[in-house]
């Protein structure tokens, strides 16, 4: 009983506190909308950028008006535009109306040694290298086919007129229905939802700002005893079990206000969707909050004063956000970062909230748990011993 109203009035101390307001609920929604907003391009579900092609062709041939329609298909990501005229052509690049241009000589699918030509505008080099490569392969198939027939053919003519005719109506048939068959020889990936980065990136300010209770919490009981709280409490019939309880349940009830009040906050006013099981993100958060709570009391513990513990806490919250993920996504990470990054407390919460705004299955949830609640238990004993020497 006296733990709990010792944790009740260090929660409302820490809700009385405009800075404290400022910074643990209010600075994160802020900063989830700017880098939300700000690496939108870099995150989520981007779509492939169009390229616009276009094209003029000086004469009239089969295989280039094959390419083109190949080349417009929406698959590619291509749109093509026919010009008039080559002058017509450059004008259009000039004004930049097109990344390429591509330029068909007369003839160029019946065997004329003239090449196609492509010229793209400043900064698409890639995407002509692409088309390029998109052009060489469907001709050199076309080329394949039209050598092996001859050859068939060439073959055929010391044949019967009903042989060759034959042999001749067996090979459009076999070429027909290769051109025509919707067949795919590449199995897809299987189809997973993406994160956005609002999304993500309201998981990651969840994870670091919930840090700073830790900051907050051991800076409170180092206040308590400058203020001789802490002493007076001491004289009471409190056992310093039930204090250090107090003082572990106070910042658990305070970092559970903050999340509940930015989890809705960035629900209905960002729009940012937590997955379709709230529990999961509950259960996630109790851990979380387990081992942040347990993290409060080592600061207090091997801190002698407020600005020692300030400075300790600011620094590590920096150092376990930048390695965590909170800052950047821990897909841009070389390997060995990613190694380091799981012994951040915050890396276990931040991969479980963006998993499960995707849907995941419970049993994904077990690991994460056992390690924030080893975390926290760990951080009680060690702290809890140190505590106890310095109290009494």
């Amino acid at each position: 009983m006296k733990s709990l109203l010792i944790a009740v009035k260090d929660a409302k101390i820490h809700l009385k506190d405009r800075k404290a307001i400022l910074m643990m609920i209010l600075m994160p929604i802020l900063l989830t909308v700017i880098l939300g907003s700000a690496l939108k391009g870099v995150m989520g579900s981007v779509s492939m950028p169009e390229t616009i092609l276009g094209v003029y062709s000086s004469g009239t041939d089969a295989m280039s008006d094959i390419i083109i329609r190949t080349l417009d298909d929406d698959g590619l990501a291509i749109t093509v535009e026919l010009a008039e005229s080559e002058k017509q052509l450059m004008d259009w690049m000039d004004e930049q109306e097109v990344h390429v241009g591509l330029l068909f000589p007369d003839g160029w699918g019946t065997g004329t040694e003239d090449r196609a030509v492509i010229l793209p505008i400043s900064g698409q080099e890639t995407e002509a290298i692409v088309i390029q490569q998109l052009i060489e392969t469907f001709a050199h198939m076309s080329q394949a086919i039209t050598n092996s027939t001859s050859a068939i053919l060439t073959e055929a003519a010391v044949l019967s007129s009903d042989d060759r005719e034959a042999i001749q109506y067996d090979l459009a048939a076999s070429i027909g229905k290769v051109v025509n068959e919707q067949r795919s020889y590449v199995s897809e990936p299987p189809e997973e939802e993406s994160v956005s980065s609002m999304k993500y990136y309201a998981a990651a300010m969840a994870a670091m700002f919930l840090l700073f209770n830790a900051m907050a919490g051991g800076k409170s009981f180092h206040q308590e005893r400058r203020s001789e709280t802490l002493s007076r409490l001491m004289m009471t019939p409190t056992s310093v079990h039930s204090l250090l309880a107090g003082k572990f349940i106070g910042t658990l009830l305070f970092a559970w206000i903050q999340f509940l009040i930015f989890i809705g906050a960035t629900h209905f006013l960002l729009k940012v969707d937590w997955g379709p099981s709230i529990l999961q993100i509950l259960f996630i958060t109790f851990f979380y909050i387990f081992s942040v709570a347990g993290l409060a009391m080592v600061v207090a513990a091997f801190t002698s004063n407020e600005k020692m513990a300030d400075i300790v806490g600011t620094i590590g919250v920096q150092v376990m956000a930048l390695i965590g993920g909170s800052m950047l996504p821990l897909s841009l990470f070389p390997e060995a970062m990613r190694k380091i990054a799981m012994a951040m407390p915050n890396s276990w919460a931040l991969t479980s909230f963006t998993s499960i705004m995707t849907g995941t299955a419970w049993s994904t949830l077990w690991l994460p748990a056992v390690v924030l609640l080893g975390i926290g238990v760990g951080s009680i004993f060690i702290s809890s011993l140190r505590l106890k020497r310095r109290i009494a």
